[in-house]
């Protein structure tokens, strides 16, 4: 990750005052690990993840829930612009439920040029036309924007407005870019913590190497091709027995249906043995 310096113009706090030797992180070093999280886990505050600012956030319960929300997707860089009830807040620590070290880690700006002024690129979340001249892009856009410039050793910051009325125009114009999320035209307003969820999730969609599908065999492999053919056989059997397949003109098309659809089943080993089991149960039954 590329050297950055240190953010400007912190306010002093408990917890929250960046110290001299902190010039390459957005937060404090050495706070405790929570017992939600591993030393392992930890690592992820050096992750390069966007910085998400919230601007003058309203409810301490939603700066929490904007934690939890950035640490389940792999972001843990947050600073606050002049929360309205102050900070620290014991309402935000509850509502984190284990997200507590991106708040013990989170920088205290007073207004949202000192909390960018350290940074490259910024995103101006807003779902309202401003009457500004400026990109506007979808999420997904943006965060590819975003992994490529942090790729690059740029920081990127996402501005995020407080819950009443979202950013001021004097917010957005000290943006490089606006992000607006699709969403009901009629009624498009975002709680604060769902906002920082759709971003943190967007970014981390895109580093993402989980498969788009995956079967979970649970302890089983699927059933190899000669496992099919011979059900089908004994199911046919079964059928032609009970006189399933009538008229015979229809037979061969209505086998042909069945061994279609064991082809399409994602049957396991186990599936097979079982349905032979119902199969030799029936016919006994008979």
């Amino acid at each position: 990750m590329a050297s950055y310096p240190a953010p400007a113009q912190v306010t002093s706090g408990p917890r929250l005052q960046l110290c001299a030797h902190a010039a390459k992180r957005d937060f404090l070093p050495h706070v405790p690990v929570t017992p939600a999280m591993t030393a392992l886990d930890d690592q992820i505050f050096d992750a390069p993840t966007p910085v998400m600012v919230l601007v003058r956030p309203q409810m301490a319960e939603n700066i929490g829930a904007a934690a939890r929300a950035m640490l389940n997707f792999g972001c843990a860089r947050m600073r606050l612009v002049a929360p309205r009830d102050g900070w620290p807040n014991p309402k935000a620590v509850a509502m984190a439920s284990g997200a507590s070290p991106v708040l013990d880690r989170a920088g205290l700006f007073e207004n949202v040029p000192a909390a960018i002024a350290d940074c490259d690129y910024i995103f101006a979340t807003t779902a309202r036309g401003r009457g500004l001249t400026k990109l506007v892009l979808t999420p997904e856009h943006a965060m590819t924007q975003a992994r490529a410039m942090i790729a690059a050793g740029k920081r990127v910051a996402i501005l995020f407005g407080p819950e009443r009325a979202g950013l001021e125009n004097d917010d957005i114009a000290r943006a490089n870019a606006i992000v607006t999320i699709p969403v009901n035209p009629a009624f498009y307003s975002l709680n604060l913590a769902q906002s920082v969820l759709l971003a943190a999730y967007e970014f981390a969609r895109q580093g993402s190497t989980m498969p788009p599908e995956v079967m979970a065999l649970a302890g089983t492999d699927l059933a190899s091709a000669i496992e099919r053919e011979k059900l089908g056989d004994h199911v046919e059997a079964e059928l032609d027995a009970a006189g399933f397949f009538f008229p015979q003109a229809r037979a061969a098309g209505m086998k042909l249906n069945l061994r279609n659809m064991w082809s399409r089943l994602p049957l396991t080993r186990a599936d097979v043995q079982t349905l032979h089991g119902i199969l030799r149960k029936l016919a006994r039954a008979r």
